[in-house]
């Protein structure tokens, strides 16, 4: 996917930014995901994870991203008003951002995030963004957030099933047990099959619950909404395609209802 700027595979794989070495302490985020992480990595799954990936590293594997927790960098716990929630990193050089369906700024734009954008520019007649970055969204409080945080070069799913979806499920719990309102966007089977988890947190507060977030006592709330994948296999088929869904402007228009400004302009 990146021949263009950086010829063939192995010589892109071979400059790409990548993992070097498992080392939580170097990948800042935001202090309010401390917590969670810090019970994760203690955990028998985390010290699992931490063995695997290392061994890989170990082998010579390419492991992306650079930084697998950027999007806890960029998007505060206390900020999140929306949860883009992937399954993957890009495994192609250059691809990998640590942010769900985001790609380094001058590689060429894949087709599930173009089918994002024609959605965009359907929904809420925006014109076509030149690039395929989305980190103006996590900055504003969207949180591009994969259920797996690495993947091996030119491997899909290759670190699936090893811990870090415990861990992300955990993050999730937290947005939902934390966040006054929050949209929570499912594109596709495996993230529908977070609504249940998203649902029971929501709603596990006593009644008369109140969380404060910026100094405002507000109940919790979740929109949670569901379309196919916006793969190209996918996007256009029924139940529920993703071209036409109208994500965007419902969560714009919901979060508007509860006092929060959301801008999708990239």
């Amino acid at each position: 996917m990146t021949g263009d700027l950086f010829g063939d595979s192995l010589s892109a794989a071979a400059v790409a930014p990548r993992l070097t070495q498992w080392s939580p302490d170097d990948w800042s985020v935001q202090s309010d995901w401390q917590p969670t992480l810090d019970a994760f990595w203690r955990s028998t799954q985390g010290a699992s994870l931490a063995a695997f990936v290392q061994s890989r590293l170990d082998a010579g594997a390419v492991i992306y991203p650079k930084h697998p927790l950027w999007a806890l960098q960029l998007t505060p716990l206390l900020q999140v008003n929306v949860v883009i929630l992937g399954q993957d990193p890009y495994h192609g050089p250059h691809q990998a951002q640590g942010l769900s369906f985001s790609v380094a700024p001058g590689v060429k734009i894949p087709p599930s995030l173009r089918n994002i954008f024609k959605e965009l520019q359907r929904d809420l007649n925006q014109s076509a963004p030149q690039g395929g970055s989305l980190e103006v969204w996590a900055k504003r409080g969207v949180l591009l957030l994969n259920t797996c945080l690495t993947v091996e070069d030119n491997q899909p799913a290759s670190h699936a099933k090893r811990g870090w979806e415990q861990l992300t499920d955990a993050l999730l719990a937290e947005v939902a047990r934390t966040a006054p309102a929050c949209v929570y966007m499912l594109w596709g089977g495996h993230a529908q099959a977070k609504a249940e988890l998203i649902e029971r947190e929501t709603a596990a507060q006593p009644t008369g619950f109140v969380g404060l977030r910026e100094g405002v006592a507000t109940k919790r709330e979740a929109l949670v909404l569901k379309a196919n994948h916006p793969s190209p296999l996918s996007a256009l088929r029924p139940p529920q395609p993703f071209i036409g869904c109208g994500h965007f402007s419902q969560a714009k228009a919901w979060l508007a209802q509860k006092n929060l400004s959301l801008d999708w302009n990239l």
